[in-house]
């Protein structure tokens, strides 16, 4: 079991990369104030880590926000990931630079292919691989790959992913991917980790929240990190990025976070991707 004891507390990836175990995900954040508003508060709130993607169109609200934020770039760990229609490998290199123009950084902490799109994510990895051998961001790694994309990536790489983010909740406990992704020493990232506010009023869950005198949400993000695996939730209101990260101040115990283990019906919210539209 994981011990974490602060926000800042970090995993390290295989390369020797610090990646924090709690983040701000700003998938569905509205361009503009929204978004600024949202990463400043995570920053003033002592995040490190804010995961963006091409696709969510808020990279330029983001990189305004870490300006603003006038946090030392250096203490900030910043995601950003190819969209589907720029997998393939010079438009992925071409991707990341439209990318980095956006966010207006030098280079990313972690980048990251979106989904597995057949027939293109190896070629989408080579160029991962390029960027990350010329120095532009500090660890790569996938979104929405299952055991199988894995197995295929790791057949024939020369650099193994550092991380694979996909959904993850307690509903969706992707036993066998974490397992293989441990033995591979690839870390799990939890996104949508809240199943957008869908388990909030679950009874067992509920029931675990006034045991411990916390929210629904900060057990499911306990459940997460003593999982190991790490956690992003996303919110636009500042009370709840403040209250999100209040999670290092209790521990959850065998039997409990067995209990939210039970809770899994491999039941997705999001796209499976083994049937995804790409």
């Amino acid at each position: 079991m994981t011990t974490i004891k602060s926000l800042q507390d970090t995993t390290v990836l295989h390369n020797g990369v610090k990646m924090p175990w709690f983040g701000l995900g700003v998938f569905k954040v509205e361009e503009g104030q929204e978004v600024i508003d949202s990463v400043k508060w995570a920053i003033e709130a002592g995040y490190k880590s804010i995961d963006t993607a091409a696709i969510y169109k808020n990279e330029e609200g983001v990189g305004q926000a870490i300006k603003e934020a006038g946090v030392p770039r250096e203490e900030l760990f910043i995601t950003t990931k190819v969209w589907n229609k720029d997998q393939g490998y010079e438009s992925t290199l071409a991707a990341f630079e439209e990318s980095m123009n956006k966010l207006g950084l030098e280079y990313f902490d972690l980048y990251l292919v979106h989904w597995p799109v057949k027939d293109k994510y190896k070629e989408t990895w080579r160029a991962l691989e390029k960027l990350y051998k010329d120095g532009k961001v500090k660890a790569i790694g996938v979104s929405n790959f299952q055991v199988h994309h894995l197995e295929d990536i790791l057949a024939d790489c020369e650099i193994k992913p550092m991380v694979n983010q996909v959904e993850y909740h307690p509903r969706l406990a992707q036993k066998e991917l974490l397992l293989f992704c441990k033995d591979n020493n690839i870390q799990l990232e939890a996104w949508s980790p809240l199943m957008q506010g869908e388990l909030l009023e679950e009874p067992s869950l509920v029931e675990l929240a006034e045991k411990y005198g916390k929210s629904v949400a900060q057990i499911i993000l306990r459940w997460d990190v003593q999982n190991g695996v790490v956690t992003i939730p996303k919110s636009i209101k500042q009370h709840r990025i403040v209250e999100n990260a209040d999670i290092f101040d209790f521990e959850l115990s065998l039997e409990d976070m067995a209990k939210i283990d039970a809770l899994n019906e491999d039941r997705r919210i999001g796209p499976d991707p083994d049937n995804f539209d790409f």
